[in-house]
């Protein structure tokens, strides 16, 4: 194992670093930054929004041996401190980008101010699916994937209705990196964290499309409750018409959901 490298692209308007509270938001599996484009343009006149790419996706290099997301967890901290060191921050995350902002509250609490995780769960699929997947990708690559993603993603009707946003996203997944893609599906393969949620002591929301059939709404509501069986307040919000990329599918929902949790705990 090594810690992989990530790369971020600023995702609000270019200004003074630290005028704004910061902002980081993370991908889900086969998608890069454009997942974020219109949540973070919403939400980038109040705060500097960065995001940042999967190991051999959008910008980020590709790795060369395994990983954890709680090794993606660390870096997104290195990446941060590339920026802004020790600065706190917000944090969020869809899919597997989520799961590693559950990783961010349990091992680098002290650096959050709040925490969204989006689509996702404590634990995501099965080992074998996973595992299968990542054998999959790496003899066929990640154009292989583009139709069962499409189908997992995407709510019934969203193509036709915004094609040039599911076109964007389904363009990321074939130019992801084969074998940086199989990495990403061993290391949710291993994840895990259902135990561990009680550790979590940063306010955190849990959003989840009732469409979901990778992550629904009863995995938001569990880790809404482990959270909150440590103590800490953490909130669950189910989206209508919402499958698997909340932040591209409803921008204009997702970020008010955002501003009003970080702002209703003063942060």
């Amino acid at each position: 194992m090594a810690k992989p490298i990530v790369k971020a692209v600023l995702l609000s308007p270019q200004r003074e670093p630290g005028s704004k509270p910061l902002l980081v938001v993370g991908p889900s599996l086969g998608t890069s930054t454009v997942l974020w484009t219109e949540t973070a343009a919403l939400l980038g006149d109040e705060y500097d929004v960065i995001g940042w790419d999967l190991p051999g996706h959008g910008m980020s290099p590709t790795a060369t041996e395994g990983f954890d997301v709680a090794e993606l967890a660390d870096a997104v901290v290195d990446l941060v401190d590339s920026v802004s060191p020790g600065v706190r921050f917000h944090y969020a995350g869809v899919s597997l980008g989520g799961a590693t902002g559950l990783q961010l509250g349990i091992k680098h609490g002290d650096r959050l101010r709040s925490l969204s995780v989006q689509c996702t769960g404590a634990k995501l699929g099965t080992p074998e699916g996973w595992l299968e997947r990542a054998e999959t990708v790496r003899s066929l690559g990640t154009p292989v994937m583009i139709q069962g993603s499409a189908e997992r993603w995407f709510a019934a009707g969203f193509m036709d209705r915004r094609p040039d946003v599911s076109s964007r996203l389904l363009h990321a997944l074939r130019d992801a990196d084969r074998f940086g893609y199989a990495f990403c599906c061993e290391a949710l393969a291993a994840f895990d964290v259902r135990e561990q949620l009680g550790s979590i002591t940063v306010p955190t929301q849990a959003i989840a499309g009732v469409e979901d059939s990778v992550a629904p709404p009863s995995f938001a509501e569990e880790v809404v409750a482990g959270i909150k069986a440590g103590g800490t307040f953490a909130v669950a919000e189910a989206l209508d018409g919402v499958a698997h990329l909340a932040p591209a599918e409803a921008p204009d929902v997702v970020a008010g959901l955002m501003r009003n949790f970080m702002k209703e705990n003063g942060l």
